[in-house]
């Protein structure tokens, strides 16, 4: 897939992960950007920065967007969706935490794994997302559990900043987030639509 010009996330759109994480669901989307290069094929290796003594994984629902999106109401957000493909948003737990803002914790070079694109409008209330660490599956969600809607979603960020063609929304990750060690092979998959795998390993 071609490198996004940004990429928008979402924190806390899942009820239950903001619990296991002692946080409040937030009143309004919480927002932050992953920098594009973080981006990672499939494949390739996610690696451990020195800095961070936890590395988690977060499987994600990613969005592609299709068309120019600003001040767009959640129906032209919807038809204006490109596709979706499976992203892991991979964080620095113990830095995203002592820092207070995520900029850091989120944005290191590997930490976005994206899986291929799936083209299309696929029923968006209805997308099963599995997380699976070395052939253990870790979480598994549908979209229907998220506490603000896919084009909700894409109609608050339009409201803010303009979502371009090539764009990625990163829509939040459900319960069962966990520890990543060198070594280990984690996979993303929205079923029938994608996923990405990759190998883990320390920063030499």
């Amino acid at each position: 897939m071609t490198r996004p010009g940004k990429i928008v996330c979402v924190g806390r759109n899942y009820r239950e992960h903001a619990k296991e994480l002692g946080n409040d669901v937030p009143s309004a989307p919480l927002l932050f950007l992953k920098p594009p290069s973080a981006v990672l094929a499939p494949g390739a290796a996610i690696v451990m920065p020195r800095v961070s003594q936890r590395v988690d994984f977060e499987g994600e629902i990613g969005v592609v967007v299709g068309a120019a999106l600003r001040k767009a109401t959640p129906a032209q957000c919807a038809a204006g969706i490109r596709g979706i493909a499976a992203l892991n948003d991979v964080t620095a737990r113990d830095l995203q935490k002592s820092d207070g803002q995520w900029t850091r914790g989120k944005g290191f070079d590997t930490f976005c794994p994206i899986g291929p694109l799936w083209e299309g409008h696929p029923p968006l209330d209805a997308i099963t997302l599995v997380t699976r660490v070395n052939g253990v599956e870790k979480q598994r969600a549908i979209s229907a559990e998220m506490v603000f809607p896919i084009p909700d979603l894409l109609s608050y960020i339009s409201h803010i900043m303009t979502l371009e063609p090539g764009d990625v929304v990163a829509t939040g990750t459900p319960a069962g987030v966990g520890p990543l060690q060198a070594g280990d092979l984690v996979e993303v998959e929205l079923v029938g639509y994608s996923a990405v795998r990759n190998p883990v390993e320390a920063d030499a």
